[in-house]
């Protein structure tokens, strides 16, 4: 027997409708609506176009309806820390702010002013990022914040659209930096930090928790009838997780999600808090049943992305197949970044400030695509070389398999260059992962699938997947030693 779901993925660029088809051959995926995801303002007034967003899942709906399949469930993912305040009528309170907003710096300095950091990290398990929700919050007007009745991370804020209920999924309150894993609440303290009551955050929600059926309005409008709205993994690197294709309970493998952002760590039972990971920058999310996802947040392919912006605004144009093929040309190790360096988080200029940090360290600026992108591909390789050292040191673990899964696992000179910087094997896919994963807490919270492994069996028998092995090329153990030399942290 089949079985569908729609998986509404919203990212930071674009989103997507997804038709999952789960069988006993695995989880089909087709796409059956796609739509760009643009911010609206500057970078004081950066904030999400709603209504858009609003708009065009609701043109993704009707789209799936016109199939005429039994789709069983739908639930939303999305980025984390990002949210939407709702007033006393569960109506939308606008803006909702963009996390690369620059009002995030100061309110995480005044915020350290009242509670150190040290707590903070103490109580939440996460990584310190000027724009986690706690400093988005404390970032807020008193007056408007005061007026809220709630704040709902983003993907529970469609998922509410979709059903009414307001709850927020396990994965994604635990990216807030207002959530104790250990004891598994909103943080009072934190909470007494930002003036802000209990009452103003919603219930957490289990991952795989059913809010109920779709709103009448949304039912008239589509013409899905009998579709539960599901909240089942509403961090969009939950739900990637959830889909590494691997039945393996974690002792030996890694995952690397690989898009805009990359995110490095493995699966613990437990959360992972000490002076060595605070100081190490590790975080702990948390996953479908508990599961820990102990990670490091790192610069990814925004580094090209950028750059190709930049080069397009200027008349040239390129797709990331032509870039990669240059790359893949140009003359390897001339030059190195530190991807964690402040000037790549969000410059007007991203070739400039890859220039410029070359220059600053005594190394030659790229000075064609093909350069630049080989530089960022090499650097971010170096980085997870590094991350993945620390990952090993601090939960006391030997990896021997990286999984790259993501939009970014279909970059096979990254997977090959991760291969050779790491020395180990990296298996590459599936690219839909954030949407597999989806589905999977779908079938699970409807009882279609067992379990998490049974979900992981099912994704691996049907996913696209590359093995990459390490060539050993002793050059890369000397750029290894070159980029320790500038790397910040």
């Amino acid at each position: 027997m089949t079985t569908h779901y729609l998986a509404i993925d919203l990212g930071a660029e674009s989103g997507r409708v997804m038709l999952g088809s789960l069988s006993e051959q695995g989880i089909a995926l087709e796409e059956i609506h796609r739509f760009a995801n643009l911010p609206l303002g500057n970078d004081q007034s950066l904030r999400w176009d709603l209504d858009a967003l609003f708009r065009e899942i609701e043109k993704g709906l009707g789209k799936a309806a016109e199939r005429e399949l039994q789709i069983e469930g739908v639930s939303v993912d999305s980025w984390g820390v990002d949210y939407v305040l709702l007033d006393d009528a569960g109506e939308i309170m606008p803006p909702a702010f963009h996390y690369r907003n620059e009002r995030n710096k100061a309110a995480a300095e005044a915020m350290l002013q009242r509670i150190p950091w040290e707590e903070i990290y103490e109580e939440t398990g996460l990584q310190f990022i000027a724009f986690n929700t706690l400093f988005q919050l404390a970032a807020e007007e008193p007056e408007r914040l005061g007026k809220a009745h709630l704040a709902l991370p983003m993907a529970d804020a469609f998922n509410h659209w979709l059903s009414g209920i307001a709850k927020t999924e396990l994965s994604i309150a635990s990216t807030t930096q207002i959530y104790d894993p250990r004891k598994r609440r909103w943080s009072p303290r934190l909470l007494e930090a930002l003036d802000l009551p209990a009452s103003k955050l919603p219930e957490i929600a289990p991952s795989g928790t059913i809010l109920g059926s779709l709103r009448p309005a949304i039912q008239k409008a589509t013409g899905l009838t009998e579709t539960k709205v599901i909240a089942g993994l509403s961090h969009d690197t939950g739900a990637a997780v959830a889909a590494v294709p691997t039945t393996e309970e974690g002792e030996n493998w890694a995952f690397l999600s690989s898009g805009t952002w990359s995110l490095i760590g493995a699966e613990l039972t437990e959360p992972l808090i000490n002076e060595d990971s605070r100081a190490r920058n590790f975080t702990n999310e948390i996953g479908y049943g508990h599961r820990v996802r102990f990670l490091r947040n790192v610069i990814g392919l925004w580094l090209i992305q950028e750059c190709r912006r930049r080069w397009a605004e200027a008349g040239e144009e390129y797709d990331y197949d032509d870039l990669t093929s240059m790359a893949d040309e140009a003359e390897p190790f001339a030059h190195l970044i530190d991807p964690d360096d402040d000037r790549f988080f969000n410059p007007p200029d991203m070739p400039a400030a890859i220039a410029g940090f070359c220059r600053e360290t005594g190394q030659p600026a790229p000075t064609t695509p093909g350069a630049f992108t080989r530089c960022a591909l090499e650097s971010l390789a170096l980085m997870y070389r590094h991350r993945i050292a620390d990952l090993s040191e601090l939960t006391q673990r030997s990896f021997h398999r990286l999984h790259v899964i993501g939009g970014g696992s279909r970059n096979a000179l990254l997977n090959q260059f991760s291969a050779n910087a790491l020395g180990m094997e990296v298996v590459a896919g599936p690219a839909e992962a954030t949407a597999l994963g989806n589905v999977a807490a779908q079938a699970l919270a409807l009882g279609r699938l067992n379990s998490l492994q049974e979900a992981r069996r099912r994704i691996a028998k049907s996913a696209d997947l590359a093995t990459f092995l390490p060539s050993k090329e002793p050059a890369w153990e000397m750029a290894a030693e070159r980029f320790a030399q500038f790397r910040s942290g």
